[in-house]
């Protein structure tokens, strides 16, 4: 079995592979950072759980934006699961055309998103991915990086307007039923959520045009991370949802990489 890592900044997520199938996934805290064997207890309790043995892995797979875990991460997997972790990032082959100006600098998960994308879709491709930072990707037909750009989550601006603004209240992340609210909670989240999304149409409009100068033809818009869909139920650009496609990536570089 394949176990592959998302190490995001806010949750790193699990999925467990037999060949191409999706077994199961799970989602663990970031934060705080845990060390070696605390981050072993929780997986092998997540496979327990889940009534699997854990020592029927025999890979893994990472792609991290978080460097001060790795350090912790990689020696759990060498620990626990008996492997060499392969952890994507320069050298690793990923079938990409990165024309970024600095390669390097791109987020390991911008790549896998790509890498997916690419794989699964066959498209040109717009991959917006809601995260702690929400990503907009420009990926096309034969597989280049063209960039893209990179926002505020979604919940970071609305913890943002919580903690700045004395007299606002946290709020639930949901759509509410207009616009025009006659309450401070529902005025918040209108502000929130109908905002983020023109933020995204007006961003994917934009990235639209430039891949058509770029000769691309027309993009299939794909969101992934876990508040695409509250977004995507607005937005008039978004096409497609893939809550996997992170995931999926990774297992199409490990078997690109055998």
């Amino acid at each position: 079995m394949l176990l592959v890592f998302d190490v995001g900044n806010t949750n790193i997520v699990l999925g467990l592979y037999e060949g191409k199938k999706r077994l199961s996934d799970w989602r663990m805290s970031t934060t705080p950072p845990r060390t070696a064997d605390e981050y072993g207890m929780v997986a092998i309790n997540l496979f327990e759980k889940a009534n699997i043995n854990y020592k029927d892995v025999k890979a893994v797979v990472v792609s991290s934006v978080v460097p001060n875990i790795m350090y912790s991460l990689e020696h759990m997997i060498k620990k626990y699961f008996k492997v060499e972790p392969l952890v994507v990032g320069p050298g690793v082959k990923t079938g990409i055309n990165i024309k970024y100006d600095n390669p390097k600098e791109v987020g390991a998960d911008r790549i896998v998103n790509a890498v997916a994308g690419h794989e699964i879709y066959k498209k040109p491709l717009i991959i917006i991915d809601f995260g702690t930072a929400t990503t907009f990707c420009a990926v096309g037909i034969r597989g280049d990086y063209y960039g893209g750009c990179i926002a505020p989550g979604i919940k970071i601006s609305s913890d943002a307007l919580f903690e700045r603004a004395a007299k606002l209240p946290r709020v639930e992340l949901i759509k509410p039923p207009s616009v025009i609210c006659k309450n401070t909670v529902q005025s918040m989240q209108a502000g929130i959520v109908y905002g983020y999304v023109g933020l995204v149409d007006l961003i994917v409009n934009k990235m639209k045009i430039e891949m058509r100068n770029l000769g691309e033809q027309e993009p299939l818009v794909v969101a992934t991370g876990g508040l695409a869909k509250l977004i995507a139920s607005e937005s008039s650009t978004i096409q497609e949802i893939n809550p996997y496609l992170t995931l999926e990536g990774l297992r199409i570089i490990y078997e690109k990489n055998q």
